[in-house]
């Protein structure tokens, strides 16, 4: 079908007023998340008229003056149209509105329909449209016809001569729409359906076969695809222009000039922009009037609005006449001197034509009037400056709109002369660059002319492409290389993937293919998910829906922003097919890269006297911070710490040597070594080494039982190594940090067991381990504790230096230590694949 032109149509909406048409019905009502539905009940004249005003309303948001529309009524109590008038008959059909570009009044009439007490015949109402559409387009016969009946077909209706009708229509080209009330469907069947209605359904069928464009439809399915997002296609206007290649003023015999044609092939489309409006000041005849009507109806005082429209003045600062300036003024206060500056100055209305136009050039600026730098000496048209590979095309750099260019329609040689050089650029897989001038001194654009051979017809694309000027290249340091101070290339770091992650990120994006997700074909393969042509802009759709809806009902509260259609939101999720499939691929890219949630920094108290505002998941964060030495507030420590700072210099602080072995002694950890710096961030590289002297405060807030005792918690986690058991339990009764409790109470026993001395806290740790199994059974953290209790065991039996004695103990407690079976789970209402059989023999081997 081609595409139509944009606007220059007149459509017909006949509407059904019959007293049928006053039925009352329920209608389910969803909130904007799709949930929350509810029903209301409403009339099917003003359910069917979402449609109508719905069509309306796209006319007023294009805005176009050539797109309108007529509102025709049958069944109602009067009877006003043109053949009426003329010859009499076609009683109860009326022109309720008449054929003009729509506005916000058309709305508010289509809103105040009620059904009426007279019977309506659509045959009528029909020929009628046809006759005042006719008249209306009497010379302007390109434009294209359109009528819609919106009827629940419950009246009867005259059906003689109807193929004359039929013959009619197709000899004018008026596309037919009739949409029902509870017509049947292919996913409809109205039970209890009248003889009347199944005959007018029968012969609406029967009608619309007859015509070249014809459709009838259900009331309900219609209002879905209403709100379907669609992009229309539109011929878009060609303007005339000249292909050179060569130049034809300096060598004219080897020139060639060819007469083309330019139109948009692609167009930048925008949500429509919001107004701004404001609360008009009322003029005095309009204030008496207002009080008036409030003393006779009693009612409130209605606001008055107007749209806010920008304006632009100009203003220069003079000193004002007979000011002094003091020379105390210097010994002022600075803000005392700005008040006087200001009190001194009069701002004086410059007219915009005593303005000049100018450039900053340094701390001046120089002045250029309109018209005094000569432009560049270019003329209309599109020249070939030259050829190059198709290959080397870097389609990123593409910049704005595509164009068509056409050979000249009326020219049969300029379209051979065009079409042999798009073939022969096509046989040479070339691209040509090509300045564009759309205007005689206007702005040349540097662009690139793409042959392309349709079916019927050769024609080029052409691109903007930017300037030198327009490029920016941004260098950035190397992912794949990093060199240290040294000068030295690094094999192994963090920062560089090994083998084994690359080939688990690989895996991911293979299982994360979209191109065999889709839709099956006719042969059974299945085609790629995404499609561009069907994946729409939300910001686009989303707000004329809301702005439609807004339009057309009386109370938001009653009738909410329904959820948007399906078609504009089915490529917000990746498919399920997808999921499944990633699903191990995504499991060992977590395990490769020890992939975990990032708890929140606390942030930095500065000073005593501030007081920070609690934020509403403050209790969220994770305090890894020791507080300083007991007997000493937080001002006196901090001062201790800054003369401790002060006194040592970096270069020539010592390590602390360790105390001791035991893991639950208070003593200093020794400090790794410093890492190599590399030529990542130079500004990181030169910053000395920091190094903590004594332990941080730890703030006010703290998840500890008791904040005045050292936790010693790891750096990311909510469970210390002083009291585990304490802290879980203190982390559980919150609820919302169960995962992360669960996953760091494991990693603290694990670390804890292989520590020397470990073997004065191995009850404490069997306490650790009942309480974390049977809070993973209770809060469905079963494979969380199946995968530490296997850890567990390589670490204390398989792995150096181990701990085959805590494994032992674990041994002796027996089956309420081992894997969580799947019995244990489904009594839980958790799921596991562990037989019990398994379970026991772990624990026993």
């Amino acid at each position: 079908m081609p595409a139509e032109r944009a606007g220059y149509t007149v459509t017909m909406f006949l509407v059904d007023v019959s007293p049928s048409m006053g039925k009352m019905r329920q209608v389910s009502v969803s909130g904007p998340d799709g949930k929350d539905s509810r029903t209301i009940e409403m009339t099917n004249l003003e359910w069917s008229l979402q449609y109508v005003m719905l069509k309306v309303q796209e006319m007023i948001f294009n805005g176009r003056k050539t797109d309108k529309c007529g509102i025709m009524l049958f069944g109602s109590e009067e009877t006003n149209n043109i053949i009426n008038e003329e010859n009499g008959g076609y009683e109860h059909v009326s022109e309720y509105i008449p054929i003009a570009q729509p506005n916000a009044t058309t709305l508010a009439k289509l809103q105040a329909l009620e059904p009426s007490t007279a019977p309506g015949d659509p045959i009528d109402a029909l020929i009628v449209a046809i006759e005042t559409q006719d008249r209306e387009l009497a010379t302007k016969k390109t434009w294209t016809r359109k009528i819609c009946i919106l009827t629940d077909g419950e009246n009867p209706m005259e059906v003689e001569d109807w193929e004359a009708t039929a013959s009619k229509m197709n000899s004018l080209g008026v596309q037919l729409t009739v949409v029902g009330v509870d017509f049947d469907d292919d996913d409809f069947q109205e039970e209890d359906k009248s003889s009347v209605k199944s005959a007018n359904e029968a012969f609406y069928h029967t009608f619309v076969e007859k015509l070249d464009s014809g459709v009838v439809g259900n009331c309900d399915y219609v209002l879905t695809e209403v709100s379907r997002p669609d992009v229309r296609e539109v011929r878009s206007t060609m303007s005339g222009n000249v292909l050179r290649i060569g130049d034809t003023e300096v060598r004219p015999e080897e020139a060639l000039e060819l007469m083309v044609k330019t139109s948009k092939c692609t167009a930048l489309s925008r949500p429509k922009s919001f107004k701004k409006f404001a609360r008009r000041k009322q003029t005095a005849e309009e204030a008496a009037v207002a009080e008036d009507k409030m003393d006779e109806d009693g009612a409130e005082e209605s606001a008055i609005f107007a749209q806010l429209r920008m304006r632009s003045e100009y203003y220069l600062e003079e000193d004002k006449p007979g000011s002094v300036k003091d020379e105390d003024a210097m010994n002022e206060d600075v803000d005392e001197k700005d008040a006087q500056a200001q009190r001194e100055k009069r701002l004086v209305k410059v007219e915009k034509e005593e303005l000049v136009r100018g450039y900053k050039y340094g701390a001046s600026f120089v002045p250029a009037p309109d018209d005094e730098f000569p432009k560049l000496p270019v003329r209309k048209g599109m020249d070939i400056c030259g050829f190059f590979p198709r290959e080397r095309f870097r389609r990123e750099m593409a910049m704005g709109e595509v164009y068509y260019v056409w050979a000249d329609p009326a020219s049969p040689m300029q379209q051979v002369a065009l079409s042999s050089i798009v073939k022969a650029m096509t046989e040479s897989r070339v691209l040509a660059i090509a300045r564009w001038v759309k205007s005689d001194k206007g702005e040349p654009k540097m662009g690139v002319l793409w042959p392309t051979v349709f079916d019927e017809i050769d024609c080029f694309l052409w691109v903007q492409m930017p300037f030198a000027d327009d490029v920016r290249n941004f260098t950035f340091a190397s992912l794949e290389k990093l060199i240290n101070k040294k000068g030295e290339v690094v094999e192994e770091h963090p920062y560089l993937p090994t083998n084994e992650q690359l080939d688990a990120m690989e895996k991911f994006v293979d299982a994360m293919d979209l191109m065999d997700v889709g839709e099956k074909d006719e042969d059974g393969n299945r085609m790629p998910w995404f499609d561009t042509t069907l994946s729409y802009n939300p910001a686009i759709h989303r707000t004329k829906q809301a702005l439609f809806h807004a339009a057309i009902v009386k109370d938001l509260n009653t009738h909410p922003l329904p959820p948007p259609h399906e078609e504009l939101i089915k490529y917000f999720e990746p498919p399920r097919r997808v999921l499944k499939r990633a699903r191990e691929a995504i499991e060992e890219c977590k395990r490769t890269f020890s992939v975990r949630e990032v708890p929140k920094k606390v942030v930095r108290i500065r000073k005593d006297e501030h007081v920070r505002a609690r934020d509403e998941d403050e209790e969220m964060l994770l305090l890894d911070r020791q507080p300083g030495p007991s007997g000493q507030t937080q001002t006196q420590f901090r001062a201790t710490q800054t003369q401790h700072a002060q006194n040592i210099s970096p270069s020539r602080t010592q390590k602390k040597k360790p105390v001791g072995n035991d893991s639950d002694s208070s003593a200093t950890e020794p400090e790794d070594d410093e890492e190599e710096g590399l030529l990542l961030d130079s500004s990181a590289a030169r910053k000395p080494a920091q190094r903590d002297h004594a332990p941080l405060p730890t703030p006010a807030r703290s998840l500890s039982p008791d904040s005045r005792v050292d936790r010693n918690r790891p750096p990311g986690r909510i469970i210390g190594y002083t009291y585990p058991l304490q802290d879980f339990r203190k982390n559980m009764e919150r609820g919302d940090v169960v995962t992360k409790a669960v996953e760091d109470l494991a990693f603290v026993v694990k670390q804890i067991v292989v520590k020397p001395f470990a073997s004065r806290r191995f009850e404490e740790m069997l306490e650790c381990m009942a309480e974390l199994r049977k809070t993973s059974l209770e809060e469905d953290e079963i494979d969380a504790w199946n995968t530490f209790i296997r850890e567990l065991k390589e670490t204390c039996v398989d792995s150096e230096p181990g701990n085959k004695d805590f494994w032992e103990k674990v041994r002796a407690v027996g089956r309420p230590l081992s894997l969580i079976s799947q019995p244990e789970a489904t009594k839980a209402g958790g799921k596991c694949a562990i037989s019990e059989s398994e379970a026991q023999q772990f624990i026993q081997h």
